[in-house]
């Protein structure tokens, strides 16, 4: 099995523009964000699919994911709006086999800019948006 990349940056052996962090769960920057401020909300305990996933570690992500979308949308990045997605499983585009949640913020008009990012996701270009989610994220 290949190592999983979010283990590695749980662990601090990767790099990751990390937003927030508890004992259980770490949110940090898409490195393929398809907007700015995607972040993705990962439990530090691994877990590859959701029927692996522990009910209170789901809690913990679901939760997490809740503040950065309220972040996103009343902070700095000034957010429209919000999805939460959860992939689970190769048939629905999970790439890493780790359990994560995207809260990919959204914004007025985005709609086809952001059809065509899911085809051709570029690498992240600055980590500015992890700061904008730090400031506004609520308590």
């Amino acid at each position: 099995m290949a190592p999983c990349v979010f283990c590695a940056i749980v662990a601090g052996e990767a790099p990751a523009a990390v937003v927030f962090e508890t004992d259980e769960v770490i949110a940090f920057l898409d490195v393929r964000p398809v907007s700015e401020g995607h972040t993705l909300v990962v439990p530090k305990r691994h877990a590859g699919r959701l029927a692996d996933l522990p009910a209170d570690d789901g809690t913990r992500m679901f939760a997490l994911g809740h503040r950065l979308a309220r972040a996103a949308q009343e902070g700095g990045l000034r957010a429209d709006g919000a999805n939460l997605v959860l992939n689970d499983g190769r048939a629905a585009f999970q790439t890493v086999d780790h359990v994560h949640l995207h809260v990919i913020p959204r914004f007025a008009g985005d709609r086809r800019a952001l059809l065509g990012r899911f085809l051709r996701r570029r690498p992240r270009t600055s980590d500015g948006a992890a700061a904008l989610l730090r400031e506004a994220l609520p308590d």
